[in-house]
């Protein structure tokens, strides 16, 4: 299903530690580890070889749950690089490593962090569609930002203590008529594997967006966010059940 022009090299980070929801890589989401949802894209994506896939995780109870889903983890991350404080950089180099170490070919990486599980192979595709290695340090997922920084996102000033706009004059009445923003939603990163070695990805000055739609952005950071995913799952099934 891949561009047959590119050989990714699939990432799933999955660290054992997560404060804000405990094991929720592998908590049940619709009846399903929320991993899973990660590895179905990536497996299809790699039409079915699990060598170019790679879960980097510490933690052998994710490995099982990754293992029981049809992915085999033969690399393990390293303790050091699954504390809080671990980088995403840091993270993908030793990952890359480990392929380059096994003789594993990839002209660039894609990130697929589990907690976005709305996201679908096609999502990935486009994303893979825009990335040029010539010119492309990064094509990175995005959806409409909620606040905009023309429109209704304000900072303080530091010496009256008044708001003011973010950017622009502060003059405009209508949304529509503040240049467009976006956020990443964190669902699909395709990385150049040069680039990443030379610098941090906050620091890649040719970055370009692919945008999604909100719908499929859930990102699952709190028991908020959770509940909520839990909630589009139930109105799909019961959308499915309607039509049958």
């Amino acid at each position: 299903m891949t561009s047959t022009r590119l050989r990714p090299l699939y990432i799933i980070p999955a660290r054992g530690g997560s404060k804000g929801i405990p094991y929720k890589n592998i908590k049940q989401l619709g009846g399903r580890p929320l991993i899973a949802y990660s590895i179905d894209v990536a497996l299809s994506l790699a039409g079915g070889n699990p060598e170019r896939v790679i879960l980097s995780t510490d933690d052998p109870k994710i490995a099982s749950v990754a293992e029981s889903l049809g992915l085999p983890v033969p690399y393990r991350r390293p303790a050091s690089l699954a504390t809080d404080t671990s980088g995403s950089r840091e993270v993908i180099i030793d990952a890359m490593d480990y392929a380059d170490s096994q003789g594993i070919g990839y002209d660039c990486v894609v990130l697929l962090q589990p907690t976005t599980p709305f996201r679908n192979a096609q999502d990935v595709q486009q994303a893979l569609e825009l990335f040029d290695p010539e010119d492309t340090d990064m094509v990175v997922s995005v959806a409409e930002a909620a606040s905009n920084p023309y429109y209704n996102c304000f900072e303080t000033d530091p010496v009256s203590g008044y708001l003011h706009i973010s950017k622009g004059d502060g003059l405009l009445t209508r949304r529509q008529d503040a240049p467009q923003a976006w956020e990443y939603n964190g669902a699909v990163y395709v990385i150049n594997p040069a680039s990443i070695r030379k610098m941090p990805l906050g620091m890649f000055p040719r970055r370009k967006p692919s945008v999604m739609p909100k719908e499929r952005s859930v990102d699952l950071d709190t028991p908020l966010d959770w509940a909520v995913a839990e909630a589009i799952l139930a109105n799909q099934t019961n959308c499915q059940t309607k039509r049958q």
